[in-house]
């Protein structure tokens, strides 16, 4: 295996390997894998390969609060959370551990969304010799001026951003996880999720994007470090999807960190494709994404 930076690296991001492309795709916060699948069942009828990862303690490791379950805020802003302590080291081991089986066989397209885009960037400075493309769908991109998911969602640029923080539950420092209710019945808390998240869908797409939500997201995720270098993950063609009608990663926050990246690996730029009326999620349908995406195993 060649090492992570120097010449073998870079050899090997530009030597093709045999077969279909494989795509592997990360989750944003408080999700899973199968939030990809409209997209994954494109892109595996074009021929690729799909992966669809989930993070530790998400999806079908899910952990689901008991109070959560009943719906009782009193207990579920005490009941303790299998996923506290979990971070970005975590996350990066079981996304990197995707790629290393996936690239035995074939070209690796790394994609995150939102929180995703975290493990985009630590698995580009771990393994970039494995990576084909990495590819950002309004997804956080963090730089030496912002070098977290925390540090990004706080910049100045993100001031317009909707914020889950007045529907958290507990303490999230004691409970060491973000805890949301997106089983509320609250009118105004559904309205706020629904601006942050899809503001153009209609209700009963809305209503099913919830229903993937799970209520915990560990806090070190945020926190965690997660920097591009240009010796590593510089090397590594990439892209960015960019959504100009989304309201939690805002649009001028996206176009700075694609700015600050580009200035990092003046020779290496981000390619931009833009949705303009696309919320956090997406456009409803996915042909547009789909092929995008597309482009990158060419």
């Amino acid at each position: 295996m060649a090492p992570a930076g120097g010449l073998g690296a870079s050899r090997a991001v530009a030597e093709p390997r045999r077969g279909p492309t494989t795509y592997v795709l990360v989750h944003g916060t408080h999700s899973a894998g199968a939030f990809w699948m409209p997209i994954a069942r494109e892109l595996t009828l074009r021929g690729h390969r799909v992966v669809m990862a989930d993070q530790p303690g998400h999806g079908t490791q899910a952990f689901v609060p008991e109070s959560y379950q009943r719906q009782d805020l009193e207990a579920m802003a005490a009941e303790p959370s299998s996923l506290k302590g979990l971070g970005l080291d975590d996350y990066e081991a079981r996304v990197t551990g995707i790629v290393r089986r996936a690239a035995r066989n074939s070209p690796v397209v790394l994609v995150g969304h939102s929180l995703g885009g975290v493990s985009v960037s630590r698995v580009g400075n771990a393994v970039p010799h494995l990576l084909h493309h990495l590819c950002y769908m309004a997804a956080f991109c963090p730089s030496r001026t912002l070098p977290t998911a925390d540090a990004c969602t706080a910049a100045p640029e993100n001031a317009n951003a909707v914020s889950p923080v007045e529907l958290t539950v507990g303490d999230p420092d004691q409970l060491g996880v973000l805890r949301l209710n997106f089983r509320t019945g609250d009118s105004r808390e559904l309205a706020l999720l629904k601006e942050m998240i899809c503001p153009d869908f209609p209700d009963a797409d809305f209503r099913r994007i919830l229903a993937g939500l799970q209520s915990d997201e560990p806090i070190a995720a945020y926190a965690g470090r997660a920097v591009g270098r240009a010796d590593s993950w510089g090397r590594i063609p990439r892209t960015y999807l960019r959504f100009g009608a989304d309201r939690t990663i805002a649009t001028a926050l996206q176009d700075r960190m694609v700015a600050e990246a580009d200035a990092l690996t003046p020779d290496n730029r981000f390619r931009v494709h833009n949705f303009p009326q696309a919320s956090h999620v997406g456009p409803l349908d996915p042909a547009p994404v789909t092929e995008a995406l597309d482009t990158l195993a060419r």
